[in-house]
């Protein structure tokens, strides 16, 4: 068996122990996530990267950082608590939009490395797939937007003297920013893989664009709230799959198994030569 091969396979099943230990609230190994990106970015390596040399390993580089960051806590080690909400404290209008860039900042950027790596003139068939891939996103931002807006209002009505509205309204706004840009991005590189003959990258772009479905929600449960708002329009909240004591974490599980299967796909499609964009091999030193 090829070991390119061979170094994809690993990644894959490294990235199932990580969706594992995800699911059940307890990593199976704490580095599996690590170990899965460091496997791709060697795949990468030894297939041959493509030009510009730099995107590829810039673009891993950076999700490595992120995945080193979040390494899952040693069992035990974590910290609980609970988060008490006044309704007579003003609103962060803010908070939203820091926990959006907090959880996708390392796939918004990857995404823009690689876009400024691949730049060019978007062809037309791949500039409507870009928008039939970032449409669901966007649509989905405006019904939670409008939802939770239309539920403050009734909420206001019935019991007067809780958070102001304008402030509430205008911190989902910016807590959906972060998911959209994501998918804007992810969706104009996979516009651009398609057009450059890279199917199967551009397939894990599209899938990239996916995440910011879950992510526009997470961002929003971050607002604090005295009430709950919008629920009925919350397909991607953390509830949405209900937990159980085996599978505390569907939710999440869901969210990782995309974003990890995305990634496979995106560096395994950008590694190797294709009819447009040779590969450039890597020097063997000596």
């Amino acid at each position: 068996m090829p070991r390119r091969l061979l170094l994809l396979i690993a990644a894959a099943a490294c990235a199932a122990l990580h969706v594992a230990g995800v699911l059940v609230a307890h990593p199976v190994w704490r580095g599996a996530e690590v170990l899965c990106l460091a496997l791709l970015l060697a795949y990468a390596v030894a297939g041959g990267l493509p030009a510009p040399r730099w995107a590829v390993p810039a673009a891993l580089a950076v999700l490595l950082v992120d995945a080193i960051r979040t390494m899952p806590a040693a069992p035990g080690s974590g910290d609980f608590g609970w988060r008490v909400v006044d309704g007579n404290d003003p609103v962060d209008v803010t908070a939203g939009v820091e926990a959006g860039l907090t959880a996708g900042w390392a796939a918004l950027a990857a995404t823009v490395l690689l876009l400024v790596g691949w730049r060019g003139r978007l062809r037309r068939r791949p500039a409507v797939l870009a928008g039939v891939v970032a449409l669901p996103v966007v649509g989905y931002a405006a019904v939670r937007v409008v939802d939770i807006r239309h539920d403050l209002v009734a909420e206001d009505s019935s019991y007067p003297g809780g958070p102001d509205l304008a402030d509430v309204t205008s911190a989902v706004v910016f807590a959906v920013l972060p998911a959209l840009a994501l998918a804007v991005a992810a969706s104009a590189l996979a516009a651009l893989l398609a057009g450059r003959g890279r199917r199967l990258a551009a397939a894990g772009a599209a899938v990239l664009a996916l995440v910011a479905l879950r992510l526009t929600d997470a961002s929003i449960e971050a607002v604090p709230q005295a009430f709950s708002a919008g629920d009925g329009t919350a397909l991607f909240a953390w509830y949405a799959i209900t937990p159980t004591s085996a599978m505390p974490q569907p939710v999440a599980a869901l969210t990782v198994a995309v974003e990890l299967t995305a990634y496979l796909l995106l560096f395994a499609g950008l590694t190797g030569a294709d009819r447009d964009e040779p590969a450039v091999p890597v020097p063997v030193a000596g």
